[in-house]
């Protein structure tokens, strides 16, 4: 005795899993190529089909979605088209990691170079763990040491949302800082 064929509305109530695999995930390799192709600034490509995944995910919880395809193509060019214009609005580059920039070396000897590789690995992590605008005010106002005009200007904010940011990013790395036992690293210059 055989099962009756299901339809995709039957494997959309059913098994939520299911209908992820058979009905979404096939699309990823043409979606892939699609954003690579139509968009070849763009450097997240994975991160522009995992969010385009996570809305469909979000619309199909409030209504059925007639064509996935359709859907996550559009949601696609939407999210890469954001990307693309936020790039260009902020021209600051992201660094994987703060450590990874050039720093002036005057070489100190190796047991206060040891403390300071501590130290500057923990204001690393701090920073690293802020949100990005306030992470981009704090290094471009702290370790480029910009102005506070040429970072308003330099991220297209008001100067007075630079003092802002700056004010929070400097408060969240203490705040880091204390929660991992080490708040007497971070310099008391504002």
């Amino acid at each position: 005795m055989s099962l009756p064929p299901t339809t995709p509305d039957q494997i959309t109530v059913s098994d939520p899993t299911r209908w992820f695999s058979e009905e979404v995930e096939p699309h990823a390799p043409a979606l892939k190529g699609y954003i690579r192709r139509t968009f070849p600034r763009l450097h997240d490509v994975d991160d522009v089909v995992q969010e385009s995944y996570l809305r469909l995910w979000r619309r199909r919880a409030e209504e059925p979605v007639r064509s996935v395809r359709a859907f996550l193509f559009a949601v696609a060019q939407h999210i890469a088209i954001d990307g693309l214009r936020r790039s260009r609005r902020c021209p600051i580059e992201g660094v994987p990691s703060l450590a990874a920039l050039p720093v002036a070396d005057d070489s100190p000897s190796v047991p206060e170079r040891l403390g300071d590789d501590e130290k500057i690995a923990l204001l690393v992590a701090a920073i690293d763990a802020l949100p990005s605008r306030c992470r981009d005010v704090v290094v471009l106002r702290k370790l480029q040491l910009l102005s506070q005009r040429e970072t308003a200007e330099r991220l297209g904010i008001s100067e007075k949302g630079v003092e802002n940011q700056l004010a929070r990013g400097l408060e969240r790395c203490r705040r880091w800082l204390r929660s991992h036992g080490a708040e007497h690293h971070l310099p008391d210059g504002r």
